[in-house]
């Protein structure tokens, strides 16, 4: 029986007091019995952790009493084993890394899609205005390698802070284009749709819960194969269970999204 819920989850907002945060933060995940990773930065917050329901959905509604994270939405999937060895909360200089400091998504962010959204303009081949819609993978070539949606551009970026070259040496093939940027649960197409969108292009969207949401929402349709996750359960189907994948990474000791 699958026991174990996992959850994952970030948010874009102000929080100067990280440092103090990560302390308060480690000691409740740790009484609850929680493993995972929790990355904090002046930028937001990103985690993913694993334990009994009861545990993880009480260690968020704490979290939520501060009204920074008061809205906070996990992700949630199951699974037969925690799939974390620790409990790890670190505090870094960005929650995913971008180097490219004048990208505030808690300044103001893109627009997105849904998922029930980008699966009926897949489905009709555009989007509402009758213009052309493509997918725009954002992660790691390594894990699109396990799975992304059918004919999405794929740069075979190495690591996030190589996004904005790829971007600007493929501008011009996106223009008069709706591009839909999409990630494992929405952090890197968010600050990627920010910058194309900064950067001059004009019909850009994030897909609004990454790959998880869409998996959770929608049949999976457009999408091959599976989602490369973080932990050692490695490679998420659209069902949202545990299946093999033959190569494994690390980013960020197991928080990417």
């Amino acid at each position: 029986m699958t026991s174990v819920l996992n959850i994952s989850c970030y948010k874009f907002v102000p929080l100067p007091d990280a440092a103090e945060l990560r302390e308060r933060l480690h000691a409740q995940a740790v009484a609850a019995g929680l493993k995972g990773t929790i990355l904090l930065a002046e930028e937001g917050i990103n985690f993913f952790l694993a334990g009994s329901a009861e545990a993880v959905r009480g260690f968020v509604d704490g979290m939520r009493v501060d009204e920074r994270f008061a809205d906070l939405e996990p992700k949630e999937s199951w699974s037969d084993t925690v799939p974390f060895r620790k409990m790890l909360v670190k505090v870094k200089r960005e929650i995913i890394r971008m180097d490219h400091p004048t990208i505030r998504p808690a300044q103001g962010r893109a627009p997105s899609v849904d998922p029930a959204t980008l699966h009926r303009w897949l489905e009709q081949g555009h989007d509402d205005a009758g213009r052309e819609v493509v997918t725009l993978d954002t992660r790691n070539a390594f894990e699109v390698d396990a799975g992304t949606f059918a004919d999405a551009i794929d740069w075979r970026i190495a690591k996030f802070t190589e996004f904005p070259d790829a971007f600007r040496a493929h501008k011009a093939e996106l223009q008069d284009k709706t591009v839909v940027s999409f990630c494992t649960g929405g952090i890197r197409c968010e600050k990627a749709a920010i910058l194309m969108r900064e950067e001059g292009l004009e019909h850009v969207y994030q897909l609004e819960g990454g790959i998880l949401k869409y998996f959770e929402h929608t049949d999976g349709a457009h999408y091959h194969g599976g989602c490369f996750v973080f932990d050692e359960r490695t490679v998420l189907a659209p069902d949202l269970s545990a299946q093999p994948f033959a190569k494994a990474g690390d980013e960020d000791a197991g928080a990417s999204s």
